[in-house]
């Protein structure tokens, strides 16, 4: 199959393409970098042709709640658009774990958009919502923190590797369209707090983590059931000890 990934070289785009490109498909990187721009439009009419799966894993470069909200709309019909001029004849987009739940927050309401415009789209599609990644571990306790403290809430989340998820998003790209969400996560639940605790002191890191059950995650004030998948979620295997081992290790 012909198959286009849009952010194809993202964190997750760029192990899509390899796993895909293995599997002996015609597989399309596209992003700014190559020429194809979602945002203006350009390059995508010509990157589409005889596509028969797109797999959009791009993000907005911005989490400002106007600009992300501007990007996903922008992006979402464009491409969509492009497909059905196309006959593309499967949609594949990944979302997050809980976007319905976290709408106080203007970056999943801008995801929430994005889905609403797919399954209104009639183009066939599967989305795959995931729980966060262990790779940003490090960027969100960044946001959170204040001098030598990161505050952070103790509610529940289960991570899983950015590898697994790639994985899951090479399988279902070759799949017939399931017309639904699925929902994909790691093995263990951590409270976010001991979580990114647990990170820093692995790499020596001095700052602390203090519980704050009124810290905000990207805007909002979680609950210990908004990161957490439900009972129906395809459960990887990577652990928070086994993906720390196999990461490059600063000099």
């Amino acid at each position: 199959m012909k198959i286009v990934v849009i952010g194809g070289s993202g964190l997750i785009g760029s192990q899509v393409v390899n796993k895909l490109t293995e599997q002996g498909h015609e597989v399309i990187a596209a992003s700014p970098a190559t020429g194809v721009n979602t945002i203006t439009g350009e390059g995508v009419a010509e990157v589409l042709n005889r596509a028969d799966v797109v797999v959009d894993v791009a993000n907005s470069p911005s989490f400002e709640d106007a600009a992300v909200m501007e990007f996903f709309k922008t992006s979402g019909k464009n491409l969509l658009a492009a497909e059905i001029a196309a006959g593309v004849k499967h949609h594949l987009a990944l979302s997050v774990v809980g976007t319905d739940r976290l709408q106080d927050s203007g970056y999943f309401r801008a995801k929430q958009a994005q889905e609403d415009l797919i399954k209104a789209s009639g183009v066939p599609y599967s989305i795959i919502h995931s729980t966060q990644f262990f790779e940003f571990l490090s960027g969100i306790a960044n946001a959170a923190t204040e001098g030598d403290t990161v505050r952070l809430s103790p509610a529940h989340i289960q991570p899983i590797a950015s590898a697994d998820v790639a994985t899951a998003v090479a399988k279902v790209a070759l799949m017939e369209p399931l017309n639904k969400i699925v929902e994909i996560a790691g093995p263990d639940k951590f409270n976010l707090s001991d979580l990114v605790q647990m990170y820093l002191t692995k790499n020596g890191d001095p700052r602390k983590v203090v519980a704050d059950v009124h810290a905000s995650y990207y805007g909002v004030e979680l609950n210990d059931s908004m990161l957490v998948p439900g009972s129906d979620a395809k459960i990887f295997n990577t652990n928070f000890e086994n993906w720390y081992l196999n990461q490059p290790k600063k000099a």
